[in-house]
């Protein structure tokens, strides 16, 4: 079966849709900005009527996506904001157009959906922001920490870190035995013997639990060990997350939130107040505004010259005003489903003849 991708899409002569998407089409762009582009394809007859259904291909960074006609339209009935703003582009940022696309008009879908689904995905937009500055302010050491370091161990009433504890005693981990003690979570009595073949207290560096040992009776504990599991596995969790945001994050927006200070995703921001006016503009206006002609106040939050609890209480504000607007509004409640459902097979239909 042929796996789609965007070069076997646009080899094969599938776009119907073609535009620039993101800042540009916004009128916020930089000397930095990427171009992201943003299309609608249709799947051949043969494949539309097969088995597997493909709703939609990108590249590795998803800067350029293109949805599958019947994905594409279903997105539109729900009034998905960056869906809404592909069919609303601005002339100068469409790229290729198919007259079948004519058939669809922003007026067909744009509905009282939009208070929700703006505002929603706004909001996500400020968890993003704020989960940033975790990240800047506790960095995790590249230098990954083992089971080792989570281990402590109970002393003549004292408590002692593993490896100190190791180092004072002059052990070797890998002569060490251990023996679960019963109705003591994650607590293990600790044998020390040159003579016996003991496992260590784990058996390889990147182990993610402690190894037991099969111990003589005759043998009696140096002391007691205590195994911090959830607290490792806390680690492990974040340890990930944030090595692999190294690795994917955007250096540029990085660059720009240390240089401000302001330790939250200034870009992230920027475009929770872009979507919450844009939603305001939908009640009053009925339509969307994909160029934005606050600019100047847009790049200001991008640039960090707002303090994050500002922004929210900002972002607060414009929010409780939507329900009003839209309760006052022209709008339909929500898009005609059937009629757009017709719609749609005579747009694949006029496609495929």
């Amino acid at each position: 079966m042929q796996k789609l991708t965007i070069d076997w899409v646009k080899n094969n002569g599938l776009i119907i849709l073609e535009v620039i998407t993101g800042s540009k089409s916004y009128g916020l762009d930089t000397d930095t900005s990427d171009t992201d582009i943003k299309g609608v394809f249709v799947l051949p007859k043969n494949m539309f009527y097969g088995l597997e259904y493909t709703g939609q291909v990108n590249n590795e960074t998803n800067d350029i996506v293109y949805y599958e006609l019947k994905r594409f339209v279903e997105l539109l009935s729900k009034n998905n904001p960056n869906i809404l703003e592909m069919i609303s582009s601005p002339e100068s940022c469409v790229l290729y157009k198919h007259p079948i696309m004519d058939m669809l008009k922003p007026a067909m879908f744009v509905s009282k959906l939009c208070e929700k689904t703006f505002a929603n995905y706004a909001f996500t937009q400020i968890k993003k922001a704020y989960g940033l500055e975790k990240k800047i302010v506790q960095p995790v050491e590249e230098g990954r920490k083992s089971v080792l370091d989570f281990c402590f161990v109970y002393e003549e009433k004292e408590v002692i870190p593993l490896k100190k504890f190791i180092d004072e005693k002059q052990l070797e981990q890998n002569k060490i035995g251990l023996a679960s003690i019963a109705h003591l979570k994650d607590c293990y009595n600790l044998y020390y013997s040159q003579q016996y073949n003991y496992s260590g207290i784990i058996k390889k560096y990147n182990a993610n639990d402690v190894s037991l040992s099969s111990i003589p009776k005759v043998e009696k504990p140096i002391g007691m060990l205590y195994f911090n599991k959830d607290g490792y596995s806390i680690y492990c969790k974040r340890y990930k997350e944030y090595w692999d945001w190294v690795e994917k994050r955007n250096e540029e927006r990085y660059k720009t939130t240390l240089a401000h200070g302001k330790k939250y995703d200034s870009k992230n921001m920027m475009h929770v107040f872009r979507l919450l006016l844009v939603a305001k503009e939908i009640a009053t206006e009925g339509k969307v505004n994909v160029f934005r002609k606050d600019r100047n106040f847009l790049l200001a939050i991008k640039e960090g010259k707002f303090e994050y609890d500002e922004l929210v209480q900002k972002a607060m504000l414009l929010k409780d005003e939507l329900p009003l607007l839209y309760q006052n509004s022209g709008l339909m409640e929500g898009p005609d489903v059937e009629m757009i459902n017709e719609l749609l097979i005579k747009m694949r239909e006029v496609y495929y003849e």
